[in-house]
């Protein structure tokens, strides 16, 4: 979690620099000693995302790193979602597809998942916005998305046809082989670095 933390504070860091964050990572680990984690919308899973806090719980006074990662891991999906609804803005009706809601790649665990957690808040945010969701490993929304009638759970073709914003949150390996030509006429935002 400590780890992760890191490379999402950094990544938040280099944005706001102008730096290319996975170049920056990349090169770092040139380094016989370095070992960068990669980025992403934040820390999901029934384990990672949970347990530190216990050690917290045990010890606060002496676990202020412990803490201090999972408060950095635990806000990385409000930076996504903001990064998101400001592009949004410059659209009448933005279509976002919201590719993943998985806690990780090739799974369909969705447990303490930040991006099903940014998915279901872009419907709620949105406005007259649309959500096209795009997660290969379930066949129905979970309740989570329940009353909202702006979120459609689609496949990936259809997403990014009729998206105005493409959302990269999890790196499922359907996502790898998506042709980049259909994202020319796209605002992409990847949180995982994929599509660089």
């Amino acid at each position: 979690d400590v780890n992760i933390a890191f490379a999402n504070e950094l990544s938040i860091i280099a944005e706001r620099q102008g730096i290319d964050v996975w170049e920056l990572i990349e090169l770092a680990n040139h380094h016989p000693r370095v070992n960068i984690l990669q980025p992403g919308p934040g820390v999901g899973g029934h384990c990672i995302a949970v347990d530190p806090w216990f050690i917290v719980s045990a010890d606060r006074e002496n676990a202020k790193l412990i803490a201090a990662a999972r408060g950095v891991n635990d806000s990385k999906p409000e930076a996504v979602l903001a990064k998101v609804l400001e592009r949004s803005e410059r659209l009448k009706h933005p279509t976002i597809a919201a590719l993943g809601l998985a806690f990780k790649a090739n799974i369909d665990d969705l447990r303490e998942s930040p991006s099903k957690n940014i998915a279901v808040a872009l419907t709620e945010r949105l406005g007259e916005g649309t959500v096209l969701v795009v997660e290969p490993n379930i066949d129905a929304l979970p309740r989570e998305f329940d009353g909202h009638d702006n979120v459609e759970l689609t496949d990936l073709e259809d997403a990014v046809e009729r998206a105005d914003i493409v959302l990269l949150l999890v790196d499922h390996d359907p996502f790898r082989t998506l042709d980049r030509e259909k994202l020319q006429e796209k605002v992409v935002i990847d949180t995982k670095g994929l599509w660089r």
